[in-house]
């Protein structure tokens, strides 16, 4: 009936938005006043913290944004066998909460304070690389201006997956990714941006950092990849954190000895081949670097296979080398002082043709005399040494070989100059191998 009383639907709708009118006018402003005498009064802020259970915008069709920054203050722990990243974090978060605003010059030039987060709605920003749970202190409050602005900081211990790369151990270079993102709040509900450039994030954390003298920080740069999870989009930050081991400990500790070592067994090439005492020589070197090996291994990394891991087995083999080397000389002096076997003319004609080895042959000859043809008792010099040994060793201690009719004196000497030949040769080979590994490791490291 015209005229009449409202229909109930019609009194709903009116007691819903007259009950929205107030609540919007009851929080667009808080009245402040004697904040400055008598303190805050929290029924001034009761309908604010009754919203905390919801985002504090006007408009749910515009998402609200929320500014990040960090400061990384600690590199706590990298560990190579989980692939774990352990740091310590000062998060900032900022955001407006449009339902808070007072005027400064009405409550005696307060322009912000800090309330508890208890009583305030948190965006639910995580790191999407963290493997643990959360541990913010309770109890934390956050600054509040009078434009409704909010500035909320809290630290973080992040232990991060991070993929490490050891191969270069310990010239190595880290880098490790903290992505910011929501766990709720899609992009057309929540916004990420920044609250400092990245390089002012870089240049703080360099300032402050405390990586306990293992690690720097090199550099920290920045992406904004969107993620997908099915058809829900997710606004992140994803920062790269790049890190350097400082090496000088494991040069003292690893590197260092282990030259020495290496150097020493390649020295010990100088000792008489006919020495008896350079096999145990070799031998209690090898046993030292194994030693050394299993006292430094604590500090080579548990999991994969660094390049130093290649060097220290490449010295160790060529120890082992060394000392085969060393065992088979000794036995073809021992074998060339005992029962001396024929040596082949083809075998003397070889020595003799290295030019750079004439220097050390027993005999007197000379490279032009001989010939495939030339039987050995016609060597110039040859002879004179075999009857000049032949008087010394007596009538009754000569012996002529068939093949070659040598004495077994002139045999002996052969035997020996061919050993010593030998060894020579094999320690270039070594000397040379040596210092190719060690090149072609320095290459990589320094790559």
């Amino acid at each position: 009936m015209e005229g009449g009383w409202p229909t109930w639907g019609e009194f709903l709708l009116g007691f819903t938005v007259s009950f929205l009118l107030q609540g919007k006018t009851n929080s667009s402003t808080i009245n402040c006043s004697g904040f400055d005498v008598s303190g805050v009064d929290p029924a001034s802020f009761q309908v604010v913290f009754n919203r905390k259970d919801f985002p504090p915008v006007t408009n749910f069709s515009i998402p609200i944004r929320v500014n990040i920054s960090f400061t990384l203050s600690a590199i706590l722990d990298v560990d190579e066998q989980l692939q774990q990243l352990t740091s310590f974090l000062w998060l900032k978060m900022t955001w407006n909460n449009p339902y808070i605003s007072w005027d400064p010059e009405e409550c005696g030039g307060i322009s912000k304070l800090s309330v508890t987060t208890e009583h305030l709605w948190l965006p639910d920003i995580f790191i999407v690389e963290s493997t643990d749970v959360d541990q913010t202190p309770e109890g934390l409050s956050a600054y509040v201006a009078h434009n409704g602005r909010i500035v909320y900081r809290k630290p973080v211990r992040v232990i991060s997956i991070c993929k490490l790369d050891i191969f270069y151990f310990p010239f190595d270079q880290q880098n490790c990714t903290l992505t910011f993102s929501s766990f709720l709040y899609t992009v057309e509900n929540m916004l990420l941006g920044m609250d400092k450039k990245v390089w002012e994030i870089a240049d703080t954390s360099k300032d402050i950092i405390r990586t306990q003298g293992e690690w720097e920080l090199l550099s920290i740069s920045k992406a904004t990849p969107k993620m997908s999870l099915g058809s829900s989009l997710f606004d992140q930050i994803m920062f790269y954190v790049a890190i350097r081991r400082k090496p000088g400990l494991y040069i003292l500790n690893l590197l260092v000895p282990s030259g020495f070592l290496v150097a020493i067994d390649a020295l010990s090439f100088y000792l008489p081949a006919e020495n008896e005492n350079r096999a145990p020589f070799k031998i209690t070197l090898l046993l030292g670097y194994n030693v050394f090996l299993l006292m430094m291994n604590k500090l080579l990394p548990s999991s994969g296979t660094p390049l130093i891991s290649v060097y220290f087995t490449l010295c160790l083999s060529l120890m082992v080398v060394s000392l085969l080397e060393t065992i088979f000389i000794s036995c073809l002096h021992h074998l060339a002082n005992t029962q001396p076997p024929p040596m082949p003319p083809w075998l003397l004609s070889l020595l003799l043709s290295c030019t750079g080895l004439r220097k050390g042959c027993p005999t007197v000859l000379w490279k032009e005399n001989v010939g495939p043809g030339l039987p050995n008792t016609q060597l110039p010099g040859l002879k004179e040494l075999g009857e000049r040994r032949a008087n010394e060793l007596g009538p009754g201690e000569v012996e002529l070989n068939e093949r070659s009719k040598l004495t077994s004196a002139q045999l002996v000497d052969l035997w020996v100059w061919f050993g010593n030949v030998v060894d020579t040769v094999l320690f270039r080979l070594y000397l040379l191998f040596l210092a190719t590994s060690i090149i072609t490791v320095l290459v990589l490291w320094n790559t």
